[in-house]
């Protein structure tokens, strides 16, 4: 039966990667999800381009888990050498949009979901398997969790090469303004908006926050834009720069952006507060048992869905994140069949 279902899910994972789902647009993948759900006789959800299901001797007195991924891609860039929208299989390798990010990961936790719902379980089990996540939209894994049951513990796959990423960063994005006051550039008059925000940008540059975590590191900040003037002769009154500030577990954002605007002058804004850094604890049952399967333990630099969940989460998929968003992205069929197995063995027998 094993095989039998690693096999449908490389099969779903080509009519996904043949199937256009960019973020917002993920209509008909979302369908191909449902269909091979129902397919194994599974009770399916759907709001949006969210499809989720949950095993029907779900019991309120036991912990749940949450099996997640995202069925959304980003555009391709014109660099592809293969149709980006074809599977195509040279041996062992599956080239195509969303292969590897995070199409791999979607159908082997749809496979291990499938090939888990006639077994004894110590907990309930439930699959979800979302949109916008490349977008961080409205609609991503964060609208449905009030329509789910209280969940106890997220496994989030992404590629991670089946390692676990036991603590994420979090994402601030900050806009800027340093004023000043126009004036004629040949006299000395008004005040330059530039220079009232050189000293900023130089704290920016420089500062470090005292909490350095021992998974992520320090907190990271980049300025990444910045725009000032109309004219080449009149002093700006306006000096705008966004900042991205990727934030260690011993931060939230929210104590993040305070922080920041007590250090400097200019009007800071954050666009969002939502995509907060996330941690859990080495000695959960879960990292351990990872563990104990030779899973190797890590913080991850990149954002995914974790972000949005107030709950324990870990994050391990078949697949490497150096792949993902670039040209001719793949996976190995054998990576997603070794994925099956490693999920398959994380859950079964599990228990908090």
């Amino acid at each position: 039966m094993k095989e039998k279902i690693k096999e449908q899910a490389i099969e779903l994972l080509k009519q996904l990667i043949e199937t256009q789902s960019f973020s917002g647009e993920e209509e008909q993948t979302a369908q191909l999800i449902s269909d091979f759900l129902e397919k194994h006789q599974a009770k399916v959800f759907r709001q949006d381009n969210n499809v989720w299901s949950i095993r029907e001797d779900f019991d309120p007195d036991k912990k749940t888990i949450l099996l997640n991924s995202h069925h959304d891609t980003v555009k391709f860039g014109r660099t592809w050498t293969y149709d980006p929208l074809k599977a195509t299989l040279v041996e062992d390798k599956l080239i195509g949009l969303g292969s590897n990010d995070a199409g791999a990961s979607a159908v082997s936790l749809l496979a291990t979901y499938a090939y888990l719902l006639d077994q004894p379980l110590e907990y309930n089990l439930l699959v979800a398997i979302t949109a916008e996540e490349e977008n961080s939209g409205q609609k991503n894994v964060g609208s449905i969790l009030p329509l789910l049951p209280k969940i106890d513990l997220g496994i989030v796959g992404e590629p991670t090469q089946m390692d676990m990423a036991i603590a994420e960063r979090g994402l601030v994005v900050l806009e800027c303004e340093a004023k000043g006051k126009t004036g004629h550039a040949a006299r000395n008059e008004g005040v330059n908006a530039i220079y009232e925000a050189m000293q900023d940008l130089e704290w920016f540059r420089t500062y470090q926050f005292e909490k350095v975590s021992d998974m992520l590191g320090p907190v990271k900040m980049t300025v990444t834009q910045i725009e000032a003037g109309k004219q080449h002769n009149v002093v700006p009154d306006s000096c705008k720069f966004v900042v991205d500030v990727r934030v260690n577990e011993m931060y939230s954002n929210e104590e993040i952006v305070s922080l920041i605007q007590e250090k400097v002058n200019c009007e800071v804004n954050p666009r969002s507060l939502r995509l907060n850094s996330s941690h859990i604890d080495i000695k959960h049952p879960i990292v351990q048992k990872g563990i104990s399967l030779g899973c190797k333990t890590y913080g991850s630099p990149t954002l995914s869905d974790m972000a949005m969940m107030p709950f324990d989460t870990v994050k391990i998929g078949p697949g490497d994140s150096a792949r993902s968003h670039t040209p001719d992205e793949y996976i190995y069929l054998s990576e997603i069949k070794e994925g099956i197995d490693r999920y398959i063995d994380l859950l079964e027998g599990f228990h908090f």
